[in-house]
């Protein structure tokens, strides 16, 4: 098998240019599918791949960027057959161009153009099985290696490697689409979306589409700093503009392979080009970088654990994993997993990342539920509402693989300990999917009573992991927690162990902590004095309740004391400010809060009890619209993301559902703010960023008459004249489609039809609106809706 690391280890490796930019300049682009023309008209798609072939390029990509069957679903078109044609098409002109060196075809998978549940309508299985599709189908028709691009949501990304790992044998390479603030669609960074592909097991990574080789190089620090592995580079030719009707791009290739050459020098082991580029733009960047040697690859030896938005780092300062979601001793959130009632287990969860927490714990292990099917419906839920990384804690090995399938990012897995049968069962699960693995410090033995005992038993969980491919920066040691009313040498080995493991063996470590003062008075003042114990002799992870003031004193004060704590700020902030005391998921909340925290079954029940005192109207603008309007302005602000800003207003229609039902039941209706019209211009088959949208106008009042995908603009016309439209939102995500939202606007300007249109879509931007003439250029959905609300006043 091709081996990406080895291939590239003397020179830059070139992938080729756009395929849509070439297919427009022939006037074969204006089409929602062009990877039909693999089989109706191949001798255009050969012709292009050989223009990139004879410009020098190492590997051409295949015509099958959106041939997947959830795109062509209800279409009489095959993406079975386009993938396969279309990977012998490329593998034909590869093989024709390969007397001077050897070139390479990769299978080029694209986004669904969906969001996956629960943010969206498509299942997770059915992304992995659909991606699977091509994998298997590609490497039956020869292609060398899976190239999975312009990804912008994490989790689509999971399940398009997963789909390529389970069906074909391929070297993977993942490259994903950010804007100029260096984040995904969905919120998630570099940092991130890194942390989820080296623990899946890519074999490349990087960074194409949405931006120019400018606004990528400034993102290419983080980048080279957090990633082990290869780096890809292919950014889009500038940004997008309109000329005459047509997409066109403001970097020339001169101008291109300047850029590029920068890039290459700052360390990175594959270039190319997407939308924009041509093979004039890919041969003046093998000219200008040629000579440039490829980054020499290093292990950055982080231990990091990453949810869909965030990435932890174990080991830069001292990590406070929250314990509140494990039924031990807890009465009522046993109860809560028995009946299912998650909104009581998301309360726990959002109060205990508002209160510090940087991981939280999630474990569903009673005896007399289904572990698995729990732990995969809590992993997916809490990441609905959270922005933390999550710890599966369990010892079922199906409640382990469950959750970390679903998991959206790398997890902090406990546990395994140093019993053979343990860590055969549980560390192939964790290579698989990835994470950070819990060792404990004991084996078919039992506990050491020594620190050297443990020690022992750290070395053959690190051994054995290796084994399996596991690297050492991928476990945190539990050199274990005892009860010293029991025995009070107990907490004193335990501290021996762990600086003794740190020192020799230069690993992460973690505790839980609570255990040392079972069966004694004043738990609180013992659990604090160990932990304070504990982090000076070294402790990197702690589980310990967030919410308890003389845990998070004893955390403040050592990373002050330490030097952990910059200028002191963290500790002064605390000390200065008012302290944010945890709240029960029992306590009463008001409606307000209960959409923020995302509880949409709180949220019905909560209305309907208000409802039977307060006006229906003084609920809607009192509490659902105040409501969406802070999560809005934390959207804006970056402080929360696209998956909280959609569970929110989940949450707000399980409310005015209600709302609604109350006012049928007197006779009223509710009354909208306005009709707008939305689309997904013609030739453009992705709705993404067009139902956030209406998700979001829906939730403030409006009616959404949406006329969905690949709409043809006299079908706009006509739906703006039937319903007397003031306002039309269109969204184009593909830059050949852009031409479509243009032509749409001259006809509503020809016809004289009294309506606005606002645009948004990943290829526009404020210039590019404004070259279209539209009224409104929405970067996001909160910004339709401020448009909305000016509108209809």
């Amino acid at each position: 098998m091709l081996q990406i690391d080895k291939l590239t280890a003397n020179r830059i490796y070139y992938f080729d240019g756009a395929m849509g930019t070439m297919l427009q300049a022939l006037d074969a682009g204006g089409m929602p599918f062009p990877e039909i023309l693999n089989i109706e008209n191949p001798d255009l798609i050969y012709g292009i791949h050989a223009q990139y072939l004879k410009a020098g390029c190492d590997i051409i990509k295949t015509n099958t960027f959106g041939a997947n069957c959830i795109k062509t679903e209800g279409t009489p078109f095959s993406a079975d057959e386009a993938v396969a044609a279309g990977t012998l098409l490329a593998c034909s002109a590869a093989k024709a161009f390969s007397q001077d060196k050897k070139r390479y075809v990769a299978l080029d998978i694209g986004p669904t153009g969906k969001l996956l549940k629960p943010l969206g309508t498509l299942d997770f299985e059915d992304a992995v099985a659909a991606f699977g599709r091509m994998a298997k189908i590609g490497e039956e028709n020869g292609a060398d290696l899976v190239l999975i691009e312009t990804m912008n949501d994490t989790y689509e990304l999971k399940a398009a490697v997963l789909g390529a790992k389970e069906n074909c044998s391929l070297p993977i390479i993942a490259t994903f689409t950010l804007d100029e603030k260096g984040k995904l669609l969905t919120g998630g960074d570099i940092d991130a979306a890194v942390a989820l592909l080296e623990a899946l097991g890519v074999d490349a990574l990087g960074i194409n589409c949405g931006l120019g080789p400018k606004q990528i190089k400034a993102l290419m620090p983080t980048l080279i700093e957090c990633s082990s592995i290869p780096i890809v580079i292919n950014p889009n030719a500038g940004i997008p503009k309109s000329v005459n009707g047509v997409t066109s791009f403001d970097v020339t290739p001169g101008e291109f392979a300047q850029m590029m050459a920068e890039i290459a020098s700052m360390g990175v082991r594959f270039l190319g080009g997407c939308c924009g580029t041509t093979p004039a733009h890919i041969e003046q960047m093998i000219e200008a970088t040629q000579e440039i040697a490829p980054a020499i690859l290093t292990d950055k030896g982080l231990t990091v654990v990453s949810s869909y938005a965030r990435a932890v780092r174990i080991g830069e300062k001292s990590i406070i994993i929250g314990e509140r979601i494990n039924p031990t001793g807890k009465k009522l959130l046993k109860e809560a997993l028995r009946s299912g009632d998650y909104d009581y287990i998301l309360g726990e969860a959002i109060d205990q990342q508002r209160v510090g927490a940087h991981i939280l714990d999630v474990n569903a292990g009673l005896p007399d539920i289904d572990e698995a099917k729990v732990m995969g419906e809590l992993t997916t839920q809490l990441q609905t509402v959270l922005t933390l990384p999550l710890q599966i804690d369990s010892s079922n090995k199906r409640a382990i693989e469950t959750a970390l399938r679903l998991y959206n990012g790398k997890a902090l897995v406990n546990s395994v300990n140093g019993k053979k049968e343990v860590l055969a069962d549980i560390l192939p699960v964790v290579k698989k999917y990835g994470g950070v693995v819990v060792g404990l410090t004991l084996d078919e033995n039992g506990i050491p009573d020594t620190a050297n005992g443990r020690l022992a038993v750290a070395e053959k969980i690190i051994r054995t992991a290796a084994e399996y491919g596991i690297s050492k920066k991928d476990i945190i040691i539990d050199t274990l927690t005892l009860t010293i009313s029991s025995d009070q040498q107990a907490a004193m080995t335990t501290l021996q162990s762990l600086a003794l493991i740190k020192r020799e063996l230069a690993i992460k470590t973690i505790l839980g902590v609570s255990n040392v003062s079972f069966g004694l008075p004043e738990r609180e003042t013992v659990n604090a004095a160990f932990y304070s114990l504990a982090l000076f002799h070294g402790l990197d992870a702690a589980i310990l309740n967030p919410g308890s003031e003389a845990m998070m004193r004893a955390y403040r004060t050592a990373n002050l004391i330490t030097g952990r704590d910059e200028q002191c700020k963290e500790y002064i902030a605390e000390a200065t400010g008012v302290s944010q005391p945890v709240t029960t998921a029992k306590e009463e909340l008001s409606l307000t809060q209960i959409i923020l925290r995302g509880l949409k079954d709180r949220a019905y029940l909560e209305t309907k009890r208000l409802l039977e005192t307060t006006p229906p109207l003084e609920i809607i603008d009192n509490h659902l619209v105040a409501a969406l309007n802070i999560m809005g302005m934390g959207f804006e602000k970056g402080e929360i993301f696209l998956p909280q800003l959609l569970m929110s207003a989940e949450t707000v229609k399980n409310a005015f559902d209600a709302v609604k039902a109350h006012l049928s039941a007197s006779g009223q209706a509710t009354q909208s703010k306005g009709e707008i019209v939305v689309a997904t211009v013609r030739g453009d088959i992705h709705d993404i960023g067009k139902n956030i949208v209406k998700t979001m106008l829906e939730n403030y009042g409006f009616d959404v008459i949406d006329l969905g995908k690949d709409v043809p603009t006299d079908k706009i016309i006509e739906a703006v004249i039937k319903y007397d439209i003031r306002l039309v939102g269109l969204s184009a995500l593909m830059t050949t489609t852009v031409p479509a939202m243009e032509e749409a606007i001259k006809e509503i300007t020809r016809l004289g039809l009294p309506c606005k249109v606002m645009v948004g879509g990943a290829v526009l931007s404020q210039t590019y609106a404004d070259m279209i003439k539209a009224d409104y250029y929405a970067k996001d959905a909160m910004a339709s809706v401020h448009y909305a609300q000016e509108i209809f006043g």
